[in-house]
């Protein structure tokens, strides 16, 4: 099915989409609505107006691909065939709390498998784009995983999320693992940037429980695109459309990270 597909002119399409999305981030007065999930977790109306401007863009762009949203239920959805998936905030604390650092994550899969991948913070411009089997690129140039070869040399992203108060000790033995073997720790709060910061070598390995699919969906093509691999802390490869705990990483340090992380 990708083979049918002009995944280059794809991703021209979807890449005026989502940086036409990406002007939202900067009307305040949306982003000062904010709705509660959960004690711990928010939406604004940036996160629902991106996905409601992007599900309208990406059903013109490729009318027969299904749609996957971080904000709508998606139980029931049909993910054979063509599947957009999207976060359209990720982030969104940070946004909130204008730390700069937070994006539009977008990843087209087709029959299980990532082909085409967008990631957008439009606080710095940085839009990271992967198409499989082609590269992963920031701002139209090549990117590439960084050359570290020892865990011991490392700089590890590390992720948490409040949403998730029953993870808390398994997330502080993983950082308390990870920090004893490697230079140091980042928890930076939005995972689609920390596949992006292992992608572009900034980062050499980032690791994070129970993430859902639009949280990695996209990164997970960007890093692999860029030289890098993305595991479950099993080592195996993650469905596409279940929650995962994710292991991103530069390849020379995979397997060393993985044995830290094996009993955690």
């Amino acid at each position: 099915m990708a083979q049918e597909l002009d995944l280059e002119a794809l991703l021209s399409e979807a890449e005026l989409a989502v940086r036409e999305a990406g002007l939202l981030f900067a009307d305040r007065a949306l982003a000062g609505h904010i709705h509660h999930k959960n004690a711990t977790d928010f939406v604004t109306e940036v996160d629902t107006g991106v996905q409601e401007l992007m599900r309208r863009r990406l059903a013109e762009i490729l009318p027969e691909a299904r749609f996957m949203g971080e904000e709508q239920d998606n139980s029931g959805l049909d993910t054979s065939g063509l599947v957009w998936i999207l976060d359209p905030v990720d982030g969104t604390t940070n946004f909130i709390h204008r730390l700069g650092h937070s994006a539009i994550s977008l990843a087209l899969v087709a029959e299980g498998r990532g082909v085409l991948a967008i990631i957008f913070n439009p606080d710095t411009n940085e839009l990271y784009t992967a198409i499989a089997g082609r590269g992963a690129k920031l701002n139209g140039r090549e990117i590439h995983v960084s050359p570290t070869e020892k865990l011991a040399e490392g700089l590890i992203g590390v992720g948490t999320n409040p949403a998730f108060r029953d993870l808390a000790d398994r997330n502080f033995g993983i950082m308390r693992a990870v920090f004893d073997r490697c230079i140091d720790i980042r928890r930076m709060g939005a995972a689609s940037l920390d596949f992006c910061d292992v992608a572009c070598g900034r980062l050499d390995a980032y690791a994070e429980c129970r993430l859902n699919p639009w949280d990695y969906a996209a990164g997970l093509l960007i890093v692999r695109e860029a030289g890098g691999t993305v595991t479950d802390l099993r080592g195996g490869s993650p469905d596409m459309f279940t929650p995962s705990d994710i292991v991103a990483a530069n390849g020379n340090v995979t397997e060393e990270i993985l044995e830290v992380l094996h009993n955690i």
